[in-house]
């Protein structure tokens, strides 16, 4: 009852905010820098205002993080949420991680720790000032004409010479993207939920001699060597493992890259190029954070509102409008005829029906699955049953699995099994889908909310066409 007084009748579910182009670090820094309010300024603010409008405290971005919440509402949800819908799980993906490595670093006891210095605010903001101060000086400097691509009758006639050019091989941050990592016999899948781990082994995965801390140390130092910078100490602690966050989540063309300016890729890499700290994380930390905070979160409680898939949610907005619309002709046809006017009211209870549907499927929800608190199973979910058992009679028949999904590192799901399966799902099944109840009680109270403001918009306009038909002369007809 208490979280129902947080939620009148005046609720309003959190509004879609739009991903914004650049980071919200970037954005305050323009913001510093020249004082204008940009179109980008402008989203940022939007977002913070809306942050927290419509959601209440149970559905906490802290709370769904530290594990307080029930299906479907928790942190695999939000993951979930990220990977299949946004596609951008790897914000999430790396603040997790840095939540696990930060306090991994403060419980540790090795003396190597004095090797790895905090990177102080100040140090970080001279970081800065000396990248836009380069930044500035090349912005000044007049671009070389572009050279003319060489024709395919001159490449053809330097072939096999000293002349001939050299192929491009592809970065060291393209092949660990494109290497598919392999579980060992009898592990699981790649876990969505797995930053590269800390070591070789770990989670039970086994990296081929390609993706080995050799290879991501190599992606690392080919990573401070573009942004200008010498190869760190290897001495330090933790830097293998953050080797592998550089190959995976900063560098450019890694598979989970993270959505920084050049400032901020710069910054950083001049942080871990200096210290293992964790502090030297804090530039990519609060624009992954601020992200998560002000649009990722929003948007999935928004999306976790709506209680039936998209094709019953279609299904149910046509509903809506045929009873509408019958009721609105038997309206008309009552009025034509010449039974007593008292008969037209009944109009009403298909008018009330037909429009709090509508309107509950405006805001993606089902009257029906509402009734009984249900939800419809999300279309990864339907076949993990199905995918367990397969894998469980493989192992059992010859040892072996293999993997479905996020083999290559990356958050791609296009090559999973159950995509093709729900593709393959005729409508019928996909309307009248699996339902499993929604555990969540501060969910199911929103949703309560979302049902009354619907049925009592019904009722006014119910009441309204009412009296618009009832007092007409009958038209005596037939």
């Amino acid at each position: 009852m208490a979280i129902l007084n947080l939620l009148p009748l005046s609720y309003r579910r959190p509004a879609f905010v739009e991903r914004p182009e650049t980071s919200a670090s970037q954005i305050s820094t323009q913001q510093s820098e020249d004082g204008s309010v940009s179109q980008a300024d402008t989203s940022l603010k939007s977002i913070k205002s809306g942050s927290s409008g419509g959601i209440p405290p149970p559905l906490s971005f802290d709370r769904i993080i530290e594990g307080g919440t029930c299906p479907p509402c928790t942190v695999r949800d939000f993951m979930n949420y990220l990977i299949y819908v946004e596609r951008s799980a790897e914000n999430l993906q790396f603040y997790l991680w840095h939540r696990d490595f930060e306090k991994r670093f403060n419980e540790a006891q090795t003396p190597d720790l004095a090797l790895a210095p905090e990177w102080t605010p100040a140090m970080e903001e001279e970081a800065i000032a000396r990248i836009k101060k380069e930044q500035a000086k090349k912005a000044r400097v007049k671009p070389s004409k572009p050279s003319k691509p060489t024709s395919p009758a001159v490449t053809e006639i330097f072939k096999g010479t000293d002349f001939e050019k050299p192929i491009q091989k592809p970065s060291v941050a393209t092949t660990i993207a494109t290497t598919p990592i392999s579980p060992l016999a009898g592990s699981n899948d790649a876990d969505p939920f797995g930053t590269p781990p800390r070591t070789p082994s770990d989670r039970g995965h086994h990296y081929p001699i390609s993706t080995t801390a050799t290879t991501y140390n190599t992606a690392a130092n080919e990573a401070f060597a573009l942004a200008g910078l010498k190869a760190p100490f290897t001495v330090q602690p933790f830097r293998v493992e953050l080797d592998r966050i550089i190959a995976t989540y900063i560098m450019s063309g890694s598979p989970r890259q993270l959505n920084l300016s050049d400032r901020e890729q710069k910054a950083v890499l001049q942080a871990l190029c200096f210290t293992t700290h964790p502090s030297a994380l804090r530039v990519v930390v609060k624009s992954v954070e601020s992200t998560l905070r002000q649009q990722a979160h929003p948007n999935f409680i928004r999306w976790s509102i709506c209680n039936g898939n998209p094709v019953r949610v279609t299904f149910a907005r046509c509903l809506g409008v045929g009873t509408v619309a019958l009721s609105t002709i038997a309206a008309i046809v009552l009025t034509l005829s010449s039974v007593a006017r008292g008969w037209r009211a009944l109009a009403a209870i298909g008018w009330v029906i037909g429009i709090a549907t509508l309107m509950a499927a405006y805001k993606g929800m089902c009257v029906v699955l509402h009734g009984l608190h249900h939800r419809h199973v999300r279309p990864w979910e339907l076949f993990v049953v199905d995918e367990e058992e397969h894998q469980q009679g493989e192992k059992e028949t010859n040892g072996k699995s293999e993997t479905s999904g996020f083999e290559d590192g990356s958050n791609s799901f296009e090559n999973e099994p159950w995509v093709v399966k729900y593709e393959k799902r005729n409508l019928i099944r996909k309307i009248f889908d699996r339902e499993v109840w929604v555990q969540e009680p501060a969910l199911r109270q929103i949703q309560d909310t979302i049902f009354l403001q619907s049925l009592l918009f019904a009722f006014i306009c119910a009441g309204v066409l009412t009296a618009i038909f009832v007092p007409l002369s009958g038209g005596n007809l037939f």
